[in-house]
């Protein structure tokens, strides 16, 4: 696998007006296998893996017992065999694999982060789909693991972004096929097609700052409300039932240079006081950055924010593509 590093001006109008292929270095494979596979991970994560059919893909969550996300997943189910894939950021794939396998106990399940790891390649823009499908001859329906001829599976994302995972032998002679209908981009160009698409995710710098619902997570599909205990269960099911939310996560522009992620961000509604922090940013080719903050409601409202220091850069507003549910509290019947 070869890192190029292409034009961003070309990456970024390919995002917006066409398709792009990256290499997604930050992006890990953890593998679960063996029978008890889909009710382990049913009992730990916060979708529901047990209705997960073959060939199907959801969003996911991973959660510390007080309800704080240690990890979001998007999580496929291959053709054949009690298994499970669960892609996530890099630099937690061997964290969240060490806890996972702290609760397998008696259970028959395995779980690996593959050594070579298969590399992950982003394809995005609103021709991602037509790109996938004239060069790897899967249709990307969202949500759907599809086999790839040659090794690999294409995964379509909610969102029209597509996540291919290939074998180390073929991962080359994919990206060539892709790269024939698709821009050649770097990285940041799928990081921010996931910005802008509302899907704030955890890496290890942000692991355990939010409960899912804070980052929006039940709106994306990452959280099912019908299962039953998992980590942080809840913590997560009280926060929904009541209504109690105080700050969502909504993406942002501002005329510096991308903050990393949990730099605070101020109000002064809220005066010294931080009223959230970012969970990632991209540098835009034409200056300034877009990303995505979990933030007060209340500092939201008051349009005056501020990243990394009360009197620091201004926050911009930028559209969520979906609609936030009432964040009201709820009378409970007694």
């Amino acid at each position: 696998m070869t890192l190029s590093s292409p034009d961003p001006a070309t990456a970024f109008r390919a995002a917006r007006d066409a398709a792009f292929v990256a290499w997604l270095p930050g992006v890990a494979v953890l593998e679960a296998d063996g029978p008890d596979t889909i009710a382990f991970l049913h009992a730990q994560l916060s979708s529901d893996v047990a209705g997960l059919q073959a060939g199907a893909a959801q969003w996911s969550t991973y959660n510390s017992p007080k309800g704080r996300m240690l990890a979001t997943l998007l999580v496929w189910r291959p053709a054949e065999g009690p298994a499970c894939r669960l892609a996530l950021a890099a630099d937690l794939a061997e964290p969240i694999r060490k806890r996972l396998s702290m609760f397998v106990l008696r259970s028959k399940v395995k779980l690996v982060v593959p050594d070579p790891a298969p590399p992950a390649l982003g394809v995005g823009g609103p021709a991602a789909a037509d790109a996938v499908r004239r060069a790897l001859g899967v249709d990307a329906a969202p949500l759907r693991a599809v086999d790839v001829d040659g090794g690999g599976t294409s995964i379509g994302l909610p969102d029209g972004r597509i996540l291919v995972v290939a074998p180390p032998a073929a991962a080359g002679a994919i990206h060539a096929r892709l790269a024939a209908h698709a821009a050649a981009a770097g990285e940041d160009a799928w990081r921010w097609l996931g910005i802008r698409a509302g899907v704030a995710q955890v890496t290890l710098a942000t692991q355990e700052r939010h409960v899912a619902q804070t980052a929006n997570w039940e709106v994306v599909g990452g959280v099912s409300f019908a299962k039953g205990c998992y980590p942080g269960q809840e913590i997560v099911a009280r926060s929904q039932h009541l209504g109690i939310l105080k700050e969502r996560a909504h993406p942002f522009h501002v005329a510096a240079p991308p903050p990393a992620p949990a730099t605070p961000v101020y109000s002064r509604t809220f005066g010294e006081q931080a009223c959230g922090s970012i969970v990632d940013s991209v540098a835009l080719p034409d200056g300034g950055s877009d990303l995505i903050a979990v933030v007060q409601l209340a500092a939201v409202e008051s349009g005056d924010l501020h990243v990394g220091a009360p009197d620091g850069p201004a926050l911009e507003r930028l559209p969520l593509p979906y609609a936030l549910p009432a964040s009201a509290p709820k009378r409970v019947k007694l």
